[in-house]
């Protein structure tokens, strides 16, 4: 083996993903039932990451439920909450977790194919710039019925709620 491809060798597994223990997990993935009329719903999560360092959502698809999505926030202005496209995406702190929730971080879902109803399901794929591709399950909830770890928009964590999860 010649020091050239020894060095792209090393350096490669150096720079992956597993080398620094950068298993990004998704957990209590939700999102609000919405009516016939709607064209636009929200997915809700926490993206724990246990690694050395920062990681970062960039995109997600859910091409089941809708022609879109995006990642969005709220931002005050001039006093009235507007949602808004993130850019750069979304930080995944080291050592650390961000909860997308109503009201702050969230994965919007733009030309919904159909309503998405309580009870059931879809697969929402989430792109992060060093783990890579995340597939989540995403849980359905009626309105006012999402997992107690989203309700009031604290940051508990509680699992066995019946929202989707998924791990790496």
């Amino acid at each position: 083996m010649s020091r050239l491809t020894l060095a792209a060798a090393l350096a490669a597994a150096l720079l992956s993903p597993a080398a620094w223990g950068a298993d990004v997990t998704a957990t209590e993935a939700w999102a609000r039932a919405t009516t016939s009329q709607a064209r636009n719903g929200g997915a809700f999560l926490t993206l724990s990451n246990p690694g050395t360092a920062p990681d970062r959502l960039v995109a997600a698809a859910a091409p089941d439920v809708a022609e879109k999505v995006e990642l969005h926030t709220h931002l005050m202005e001039g006093g009235v909450a507007r949602m808004r496209p993130v850019e750069g995406g979304i930080e995944v702190p080291a050592g650390g977790s961000v909860v997308l929730k109503p009201g702050g971080y969230h994965v919007m879902l733009m030309g919904l194919k159909r309503p998405l109803k309580p009870g059931e399901s879809f697969p929402l794929a989430l792109t992060l710039e060093k783990a890579g591709t995340l597939p989540v399950t995403v849980q359905v909830w009626a309105p006012g019925q999402e997992p107690a770890a989203h309700a009031g928009h604290n940051h508990a964590h509680k699992g066995g709620q019946g929202a989707g999860t998924t791990g790496r």
